[in-house]
């Protein structure tokens, strides 16, 4: 609970850093490390992918993060302990628009934690629109994130390229990109209902029933409430047939109550075979 509150706030987390630190490791069992950018420059390192121009005329690069042997880090909602990535583009030339494309996640439980990220490295595609087509491009700014190996650190890390229009097809961002979560219509849902019910002290339980084909073994369901005040509790999912019941619990970090817009929420089921995209859900 105190992790996802603190994920719901990492507007602020340049002030945060040293006790997200603390948090981490208390929760882990271990002594904090310092969280500095270059404690962090021992164990990861950042680097720009360009992929040039689009057809659609938007830029096409991504972020590589490459962890050292035996560290992860995390998806945009990392489950009970992490960190998820936050990307600053304020500093950029000529970008107008930023949108990433997450590759499905890993999930790891670790004492009794699950947690959702990547091992070895996680390469973020980023669709650039330009503010002024046919000028030249840069990529600039900081992203915010955390890792964890035997212990858990929050990093920040700051990244600069010029893009070049020119650019070749890069392979790993268009494996990165193949390795996207499956949109729904793509995996075979037919419906995605959801039933929302009080739960006391101002949280609300989401009860949802997707109708599906199965991802493949156990699968793993997480609801995002699309409100970045909302914190989400773990999921219990469990199915029958082709229906899949997912059920979470929602907070607002500042306890009070809240009104949740159906359309905003967004539920991934990550399978043994692939993973799917679920955007919105139906009341029942």
């Amino acid at each position: 609970m105190i992790k996802n509150r603190l994920s719901a706030r990492l507007a602020t987390l340049p002030t945060l850093l040293p006790t997200l630190a603390l948090c981490c490791a208390l929760i882990l069992g271990a002594p904090p490390t310092p969280a500095t950018a270059g404690g962090a420059d021992d164990f990861v390192q950042i680097s720009v992918l360009d992929g040039g121009l689009t057809a659609r005329g938007t830029h096409q690069a991504a972020l590589r993060l490459t962890l050292a042997d035996g560290w992860k880090t995390y998806w945009r909602a990392p489950g009970d302990t992490g960190i998820p990535p936050q990307v600053d583009w304020g500093r950029s030339q000529n970008v107008a628009r930023a949108s990433l494309t997450w590759p499905t996640p890993q999930v790891f439980v670790q004492n009794g934690l699950q947690t959702i990220g990547y091992k070895h490295q996680l390469v973020l595609p980023v669709e650039i629109t330009p503010a002024r087509p046919g000028q030249p491009m840069r990529l600039k700014g900081e992203i915010t994130f955390g890792m964890c190996k035997d212990i858990c650190v929050p990093a920040r890390l700051k990244f600069d390229q010029p893009l070049d229009p020119q650019a070749p097809r890069n392979p790993a961002i268009a494996a990165a990109l193949a390795a996207r979560p499956y949109s729904a219509s793509e995996a075979g849902v037919r419906k995605a209902t959801c039933r929302l019910s009080p739960s006391g002290n101002g949280a609300m339980q989401i009860e949802t029933r997707i109708t599906m084909p199965s991802a493949g073994g156990p699968e793993v369901a997480v609801i995002e409430p699309g409100n970045p005040q909302l914190w989400a509790s773990q999921t219990t999912v469990s199915r029958r047939g082709n229906v899949l019941t997912a059920t979470s619990e929602f907070s607002h970090v500042s306890g009070a109550g809240f009104a949740l817009d159906r359309s905003q929420v967004r539920i991934t089921v990550l399978g043994q075979r692939h993973a799917v995209d679920i955007r919105g859900c139906t009341p029942e």
